[in-house]
């Protein structure tokens, strides 16, 4: 699926962030049961393209861009830490009338999905965490970079793409698709999607995992990790099997951080099994 034809199948609502309106853009697709796709950095929601569509039929499945990220707002007034995530998805997530979701997130959306099942426990029904961040396991030194007001005073539009796609062809495994990398990559094409980029990644703040105690998590988890991650190695998923009491691990070989893309129907077919065990 080509960029475009996954912005299209996107809708738009005004969410507030610490007294900000922006503009959130999401999927909003089948019925059933809520089931939410949440992707991080430098992502967007089309890192679901091969997951998300095939639960449409069994699930009302949501996923939403980021603030700051894809088609969302990007302009340069508001907090983009996970905990101002935190908030806009709350929000989307009242908007759309959701009492309860099973929450699937994927490195800071799943900090964000870590952090909202510890404070928002009778709203959150089943937990997947991807390569997530948490504890002190992130920003990696490649995103504090970009985090840097002298990094990008010093970068163009072009050296930016050209960064981008090193980082995705270099850390994806075996032959990168085509579609997915340039689809990554042009949301941040422009002097806006250039500076929003640096204000997500200096919104990375390790604060904002190490605050929250795992163990308070009461949903059952499923924690569905590319094994061969850099980025988020796999020792932090055994951690968090250890501290969330009703938390089962699954390490899937040949992926590294980018596991929805690397392996989508091991991924969906681990995923429905999860999802599919409490019905």
């Amino acid at each position: 699926m080509e960029r475009d034809e996954w912005t299209d199948r996107l809708d738009s609502t005004t969410v507030t962030v610490d007294d900000h309106d922006l503009e959130m853009a999401y999927a909003d697709e089948g019925d059933g049961q809520p089931l939410v796709f949440l992707h991080g950095i430098p992502t967007s929601s089309y890192l679901w393209r091969r997951v998300a569509p095939a639960f449409t039929d069994d699930y009302r499945v949501i996923v939403p861009d980021m603030v700051g990220y894809g088609e969302s707002t990007m302009d340069d007034r508001f907090d983009r830490s996970i905990r101002a995530q935190e908030q806009a998805v709350a929000d989307l997530f009242d908007q759309l009338s959701l009492d309860s979701v099973s929450f699937v997130g994927h490195d800071l959306g799943g900090g964000v999905g870590l952090r909202y099942a510890v404070h928002e426990p009778e709203a959150v029904d089943e937990l997947v965490l991807s390569n997530a961040v948490c504890y002190d396991s992130w920003p990696i030194e490649t995103i504090v970079d970009l985090g840097l007001p002298a990094t990008i005073e010093g970068m163009d539009v072009d050296e930016l793409t050209d960064t981008l796609e090193s980082v995705f062809r270099g850390t994806l495994y075996g032959d990168a698709d085509d579609a997915f990398v340039e689809g990554m990559i042009e949301q941040w094409a422009s002097e806006e999607g250039l500076v929003s980029l640096s204000r997500n990644a200096i919104g990375t703040n390790t604060s904002h995992t190490t605050e929250i105690d795992p163990s308070a998590v009461t949903a059952r988890t499923l924690l569905l990790w590319g094994a061969e991650d850099e980025f988020q190695p796999i020792e932090y998923a055994e951690r968090l099997e250890g501290d969330i009491d009703d938390a089962a691990l699954v390490g899937l070989e040949d992926a590294t951080h980018w596991v929805p893309e690397d392996r989508p129907e091991a991924y969906r077919e681990e995923l429905r099994s999860f999802l599919g065990a409490e019905q």
